[in-house]
């Protein structure tokens, strides 16, 4: 089974279709969507219709803190952009959406793999999984082999060596890695819909259950058009200007 592993999608709906494309061309038959569905992009309500279709049909789908801002006010620790995104995907989403994400759990466990957005020690702290410390506390939060999350949106693998040591590795795109599972993995899979790391390309990472093989992809997609579709929202010309540089 080959499971694409998608985060931080933020409303563009461009990104994510790509993705998923990609995905099934490359042999993908399940996904998993790591938090932050909405905020910052122009389509909140086609995205969350197409990953609720897809949640409809198995596939685990846990709470980003965009997400979780959207329902309970919580974004006055987000810079202003992000709370201007915020305050007007309130205002674009229905009913049956806003109970979508409020259904979200912070985690989800399939076998032993756990799904969650920032780091499985406390998730709702929304603690940035950025370094080799960070990871082995979110790897001690959980008995589960492999950890896949979003939030950092630079993909990133780290596995636990001997001593229980973590450490990182940074993944080259379209290079299927090797992940035993006598081994513990934490993936940081790269952000679907706002990527920050100089690539303009959609990011996200397949999962082979039966080889044991990770791979992290990076895809071209119409970013420009997603870009419009934040200008004409009237949302923060830098939230353009982001998915125009790819940071």
């Amino acid at each position: 089974m080959k499971r694409a592993l998608i985060a931080d999608i933020h409303a563009n709906l461009e990104g994510l279709t790509a993705c998923l494309e990609h995905a099934r061309e490359h042999g993908a038959d399940g996904y998993a969507f790591v938090g932050d569905l909405v905020g910052y992009g122009g389509d909140p309500a086609a995205v969350l219709e197409l990953v609720r279709g897809l949640a409809a049909e198995g596939a685990p789908v846990v709470r980003g803190n965009h997400d979780a801002a959207i329902l309970d006010s919580g974004s006055d620790t987000m810079n202003k952009s992000a709370e201007a995104a915020v305050e007007w995907t309130r205002g674009q989403l229905d009913e049956g959406q806003r109970a979508f994400l409020a259904g979200l759990p912070l985690t989800a466990r399939q076998d032993d793999v756990l799904y969650v957005h920032a780091s499985a020690d406390r998730p709702a702290d929304w603690t940035y999984v950025s370094d080799p410390l960070r990871a082995g506390q979110s790897l001690d939060a959980t008995s589960a082999t492999y950890v896949f999350s979003g939030h950092v949106h630079e993909p990133m693998l780290y596995y636990m060596a001997g001593g229980g040591r973590p450490v990182a590795f940074r993944p080259v795109a379209g290079v299927a890695i090797p992940v035993p599972a006598h081994r513990r993995w934490l993936a940081i899979v790269g952000s679907a819909g706002q990527p920050r790391d100089g690539n303009t390309a959609a990011a996200y990472a397949l999962l082979d259950t039966t080889r044991r093989t990770l791979t992290f992809h990076r895809v071209p997609y119409q970013w420009s058009k997603a870009a419009a579709r934040i200008r004409a929202a009237g949302l923060p010309e830098g939230l353009a200007r982001r998915l125009e540089r790819g940071e």
